[in-house]
């Protein structure tokens, strides 16, 4: 399913966003690209914490009825999938310094976190 999120920034802060369908679930990020990726780990992070406490999820709401929310006029929408569930987990690896350091070059370089950055490119070595 996809769900709005909006994105909004204030003149001295970074980048916010917020889920209308999903109170109190929000992230935000130094840049729009880096703001768009927290999105999905926040929502896909809420949405496996309601399941956890056996919570409906709810139904997207449609952008016509957000759009005439006076909270989120001041931002624009986006769409951001939820996925199917599948349990996120924390693993340790160990590494050089020097490879870590150049992981974390290259995320950053592609506005990525390291964990991002790691599964894409797992992810692609297997195409």
């Amino acid at each position: 399913m996809d769900y709005i999120a909006i994105i909004h920034k204030d003149s001295e802060s970074d980048y916010g966003v917020s889920f209308p369908d999903f109170s109190g679930c929000v992230t935000g990020g130094t840049s729009v690209d880096e703001a768009k990726d927290m999105a999905i780990e926040a929502l896909n992070f809420h949405i496996e914490g309601l399941r956890e406490d056996g919570v409906a999820i709810p139904s997207p709401s449609s952008l016509e009825d957000i759009s005439k929310h006076p909270d989120f006029a001041d931002g624009f929408a986006f769409l951001v999938s939820a996925q199917t569930p599948n349990k996120t987990v924390r693993i340790n690896i160990t590494l050089n310094q020097s490879d870590l350091e150049t992981i974390d070059a290259a995320a950053a370089s592609a506005g990525m976190k390291r964990s991002n950055y790691l599964v894409k490119a797992g992810l692609e070595m297997q195409h």
